[in-house]
Order: structure tokens, then C-alpha cells, then sequence
């Protein structure tokens, strides 16, 4: 049994040692907004905005800021 166990890890194992996992040009497809897992984007950005207006805090939950740090 652990014979059995000892090389089904080992397979396992293989698996970590598959490189490149993202290529730098597949990125680009993975940041496309149709990926997005939101049926309805435009709803959810224009209540996103109301919510961010309303509470007074732009950028803090989502993390599309600029990356100047200036929420």
C-alpha cells in the first residue's frame, strides 16, 4: 500500500515540473474583460461607481487604481 501511495506522489510530483504555465502573450487573453466571470459589467461599474461616490472610498475594493497609491 505504501508502494502504491509513494508512486502515485510521485506522479503528482510531475505535474509541479510543467513550465512555462503562462506564456507573457496569453496574459494579455486572461486580462480581457470578456473573461470576466460578471454577466452584466456595465451594471456592475456604473454600482461600483455609485457605491465608491456614496461610502468615499474609491479604489478600495476593487484594485483597478492607477498604482500611484492615491486612493
Amino acid at each position: 500500500m505504501r508502494f502504491i501511495l509513494f508512486i502515485v506522489f510521485l506522479v503528482l510530483l510531475q505535474g509541479c515540473s510543467i513550465e512555462p504555465w503562462v506564456l507573457p502573450y496569453e496574459r494579455a487573453r486572461l486580462a480581457d474583460p470578456i473573461m470576466n466571470m460578471d454577466p452584466n459589467p456595465v451594471s456592475s461599474s456604473y454600482l461600483n461607481h455609485v457605491y465608491q461616490a456614496r461610502e468615499s472610498a474609491r479604489g478600495a475594493e476593487s484594485g483597478q487604481g492607477g498604482g500611484c497609491g492615491c486612493n
